[in-house]
């Protein structure tokens, strides 16, 4: 009988490598001249390079490398899709399994916070100053990269810290507030100032503009969809994936009884809704999505982590109706093919679909001196590398605009 795992709220989800693993597994590296894993990271980083420095216990170089190419490197590290990245480019796939790419970058980066490395030094003032709307990875990614070459940033957000999806939408069971706090403070030793609990309207947009050499817009998509031809979408007890891992984040999981909780959606979104809703205590758990096991998008990672503890999850199933006089009371599905129904009994109905763009700045354009990136430029299969590489390539862009 297999035994489920049970967590608390919060509790890491995979042990990290001490100095002694990682440098077993580093050691299993065939050191490949061309390096496929390298080839494979969207932002750049190169895998070769620092698990070389942590073979032969250059910590501190593995740090530098992972930091100069990608300024979250300490949250990546654990929440990357490796196997679909560096790790499936990885050439001992073809011998027996890929190195753990993504616990070494973690390695590498406890190493960095545990003696107070500095790898990064701030740059001399190039006179130019970038406001950045969004404290999410893209504005990130793009803030770091400004400064890198002198220019003042200040990064203007909505919420309490700074993160976006990262604070927000991550279960921190897979991250942490620790790990997210080392990113940003590596952000802030090269100059970027934060005005957090500042909301910036689509109007204001135009009046930084005025103030700033230029603006970057990076506010993601932080609108979680709901499917409305869904019979029942607006009972009591339907709520968003965003609003629910939002809330149960802030609250620190004290956000009350769920109940039997069915999520709609097979993506790492619903997988962290699922082990969230778990941790939390919900009577049930069960996610539903259309895509059958083959396509569903979802890394296999989190799949097999909301397995082991006990969610079942229910493919090539759309939904029909939620049920109940005002509060949910149960949910109908139909298979794809419509072949087959099925009804789960439900307190809580989380729909974990997909997001769309900041109200406000759904139809904004890049113009002048305003510059957009991340996810609400491009959305789909957008992963948090994926975002912290636009916002990088936007800052490209403002340099040359600049002429820095």
């Amino acid at each position: 009988m297999t035994q489920v795992r049970k967590l608390a709220y919060g509790e890491k989800s995979e042990p990290a490598y001490d100095v002694r693993l990682a440098m077993q597994e580093a050691a299993r590296c065939l050191l490949c001249i061309d390096a496929p894993c390298s080839q494979d990271c969207p932002v750049g980083t190169n895998p070769s390079k620092f698990i070389r420095s942590i073979r032969f216990r250059n910590f501190k170089g593995a740090a530098k490398t992972i930091r100069e190419n990608n300024i979250l490197g300490a949250s990546c590290g654990k929440i990357c899709p490796q196997e679909r990245l560096c790790e499936k480019g990885c050439s001992r796939c073809g011998i027996d399994k890929p190195i753990q790419i993504g616990r070494l970058q973690s390695f590498a980066m406890e190493q960095e916070k545990i003696f107070g490395m500095k790898v990064l030094e701030k740059a001399p003032s190039c006179g130019k100053k970038v406001a950045c709307i969004g404290a999410g990875p893209s504005s990130l990614g793009a803030a770091a990269e400004l400064a890198k070459r002198g220019v003042a940033v200040t990064i203007f957000d909505e919420n309490k810290e700074p993160g976006g999806l990262l604070r927000y939408g991550i279960t921190p069971s897979r991250l942490d507030d620790a790990t997210i706090d080392q990113d940003i403070a590596a952000i802030k030793e090269l100059g970027v100032t934060f005005e957090q609990n500042h909301k910036v309207s689509r109007e204001e947009v135009a009046e930084l503009a005025k103030k700033f050499d230029a603006v970057y817009v990076g506010v993601g998509l932080s609108t979680s969809k709901v499917l409305k031809f869904v019979k029942g979408w607006d009972k009591q007890g339907v709520d968003t994936a965003l609003n629910f891992l939002k809330n149960a984040r802030v609250k620190n999981g004290q956000i009350g009884d769920l109940g039997k909780v069915v999520i709609i959606g097979g993506g790492d979104v619903a997988m962290d809704c699922a082990s969230t809703a778990k941790q939390l205590g919900a009577k049930s758990v069960n996610v539903v999505f259309i895509e059958t096991m083959e396509e569903m998008p979802a890394s296999k990672k989190e799949l097999d982590y909301i397995t082991e503890l006990g969610v079942p999850v229910l493919p090539f199933f759309k939904p029909l109706e939620i049920k109940g006089e005002s509060k949910v009371e149960a949910i109908s599905f139909a298979s794809m093919d419509d072949e087959s129904q099925v009804t789960f009994k439900a307190d809580t109905v989380i729909f974990a679909v997909g997001q769309a763009p900041t109200e406000g700045f759904a139809d904004l354009k890049q113009d002048g001196n305003i510059f957009l990136g991340g996810d609400m430029v491009v959305s789909r299969g957008r992963t948090v590398v994926e975002s912290v590489q636009s916002g990088k390539e936007a800052a490209f862009a403002i340099a040359d605009f600049l002429k820095i």
